[in-house]
């Protein structure tokens, strides 16, 4: 690339020359007319508008200068004329009027000329095109350094002070561009991402709207059934009044009928039972033995029972019950089973040495497992399917006979074996305290003595418990004896039956139970179809029987929940409340073992 001329002189001088305001003289003329003014404070006010005229002229030549290029005749200074007289302004409008006649220096457009050469060559569809038009304009800069010698240090460190900003801003921006990529990918992924969002937003919102649809339709519907439901309400309850009115009509009259029915039925179980020890095996005195303290319910029992046992020994065999799950393990056959008919006494004797035989075990198996076990250690395996027929059939009709009862009850899961040896235990305890209050060993008790023992054994019975089981054991209130033989009141016939004492035991023990559920469901407030968790059933258990210890408690929601007593959840736990079950599924697996107040309730407090 030629390097320009050097600038003319010309140019150098004309460029340095500075722009200055032409001055402007007040002429002879204006003081004369000043002189002839007579009046002082007139001569004041004209002085001071020419001063004001002279600054308004000064400022609009001075406005009107050109800068460039720079007239010389501007500079000439005005004689003999007043300020603002016509021939200045039509002076300051010729210059306005007048043009340039000054061209621009010879170095300016040769580098003019040069710049515009270099522009038009330039490539200026690449991506560095900004950088290339940069350098033309970079060197005519380098030219105007090296001609003006004077300013080239000031022009040089503008010069380096602006490559410096820019090599720092290329560096800026060359560190920028993996961040604009980087925003850029990020920007697409966004956009992708509300895209994704947006479709996913519009397939719920239609999801929802649709099932808004679904609602609202099954809403409409239930309120149609609303509506006739209510119809159909109003309807019964008009039934209702119509057939409760037919019932107090008809009340009286059925209870007149009810109570002749029952003294019909009271009659004819009067006459039966008078004809019954014809119908006994053993006459009337067997009859006597077995009618001893019994009611009239009882009695109809007992004679059932007589009557089914001559019919069991008239059969030779069983139907086989076959393999069905509902068919309890020990009595699964096809076929029939030989009866082996056994006398009461045989079968009352072979259910204590089971029992014998089953506490004697460390590891027990199942209880209906260990019977036939039993069965087949005692009469060999060909005979045990015959035997546990012939005994199941015997136990299950008996229900009067305790222990044939009691081990029915637990071959069937309906009796936990708990409950017969806790029974076991009370009754060897009581025989225990009566025989440490028989001082002199005699076998005699006294009735303070024997009403004594009796409530140290079962400190929370009511007292009228205790009367009835002092009446049990022959003591009446009106009775003169004064000594008791408790020995005999734990004895058994061979048949298995015991005394009316050890009877009353047994059937207040069950009533005890019984109330005892009772009162847990009336704690809990429910019916029986509803369901109850097992905070509830802990808190009811205390309620009515704050004496619970934590261990028999445990045992008690263990069988109530059917949950071994490592998985039960501590008190206050989560998932405490996860756990419920039918309140009647509650009662009847408390019912099975053996539960019992464990000490007073508390008394409410009186108001």
């Amino acid at each position: 690339m030629a390097s320009p001329s050097p600038r003319s002189s010309s140019f150098a001088t004309t460029s340095r020359t500075p722009l200055r305001p032409s001055k402007v003289t007040i002429d002879d003329s204006c003081q004369t007319e000043a002189d002839n003014t007579q009046e002082q404070e007139k001569q004041k006010r004209k002085l001071s508008q020419k001063q004001k005229t002279l600054s308004l002229c000064q400022s609009s030549i001075v406005g009107h200068l050109s800068p460039w290029p720079t007239y010389t005749s501007g500079q000439t200074i005005l004689h003999n004329r007043k300020p603002c007289s016509d021939y200045c302004r039509k002076r300051a409008g010729s210059w306005r009027q007048q043009p340039l006649g000054i061209t621009k220096p010879r170095y300016l457009e040769q580098l003019e000329n040069y710049l515009r050469k270099e522009l038009l060559l330039l490539d200026l569809s690449t991506d560095s095109a900004q950088e290339l038009r940069l350098q033309p304009y970079r060197e005519i800069f380098d030219f105007f350094i090296e001609d003006f010698k004077t300013y080239k240090p000031l022009l040089s460190s503008i010069k380096n002070a602006y490559e410096v900003m820019l090599a720092h801003q290329r560096e800026k921006i060359r560190a920028l561009e993996p961040l604009k990529a980087k925003l850029v990918t990020v920007n697409e992924e966004c956009n992708e991402r509300i895209l994704a969002m947006r479709a996913e937003e519009r397939s719920e919102i239609s999801l929802l709207k649709k099932e808004k649809m679904n609602l609202l339709k099954l809403v409409d519907k239930k309120n149609e059934e609303k509506i006739s439901l209510q119809s159909e309400v109003t309807k019964l309850r008009k039934n209702l009044a119509e057939e409760y009115l037919r019932y107090l009509s008809e009340r009286d009259a059925r209870k007149i009928l009810i109570a002749d029915l029952n003294e019909l039925r009271y009659q004819r179980e009067d006459m039966s039972l008078a004809q019954s020890p014809g119908v006994v095996a053993g006459g009337p005195d067997r009859w006597h033995m077995l009618a001893e303290g019994k009611n009239s319910d009882q009695l109809v029992d007992v004679l059932l029972e007589e009557i089914g046992e001559m019919l069991l020994q008239e059969k030779d065999f069983f139907p086989g019950l076959g393999y069905g799950e509902s068919v309890p393990p020990f009595l699964r056959v096809d076929g029939v089973v030989e009866n082996k008919k056994p006398t009461k006494k045989d079968v009352v004797n072979l259910l204590k040495d089971a029992w014998k035989e089953r506490l004697a075990e460390e590891q027990k198996e199942k209880f209906s497992d260990f019977f036939f076990s039993f069965l087949e250690r005692r009469f060999g395996p060909a005979d045990a399917m015959a035997w546990a027929y012939t005994v199941f059939e015997n136990i299950k009709l008996f229900h009067s006979n305790e222990i044939m009862s009691q081990f029915y009850a637990v071959l069937m899961e309906k009796m936990s074996e708990s409950v017969y040896v806790k029974h076991k235990e009370t009754i060897s305890q009581l025989l225990k305290e009566m025989t440490n209050a028989d001082s002199q060993n005699e076998g005699l008790l006294t009735m303070e003595q024997f009403s004594t023992v009796l409530r140290s054994i079962f400190p929370f019975k009511k007292e009228e418990k205790i009367q009835e089981l002092m009446e049990a054991a022959g003591w009446q209130l009106s009775s003169n004896a004064d000594w008791l033989s408790y020995q005999s009141l734990f004895t058994e016939d061979e048949e298995g039956q015991v005394t009316p004492f050890m009877r009353m035991l047994w059937e207040q023990y069950v009533e005890e139970k019984d109330e005892y559920l009772q009162e847990l469901k009336q704690d809990l407030g429910l019916e029986l179809y509803e369901k109850v968790t097992l905070p509830k059933v802990r808190e009811a258990l205390m309620t009515i029987d704050p004496s619970l210890d934590k261990q028999t408690l445990n045992s008690y929601l263990s069988q109530a929940f059917q949950l071994p007593l490592t998985e039960l959840p501590e008190e206050s736990e989560e998932k405490e409340e996860d756990i419920m079950i039918k309140l009647q599924t509650v009662l009847e697996r408390l019912q099975m073992i053996d539960i019992r107040r464990r000490g007073p309730r508390e008394q409410e407090p009186t108001s």
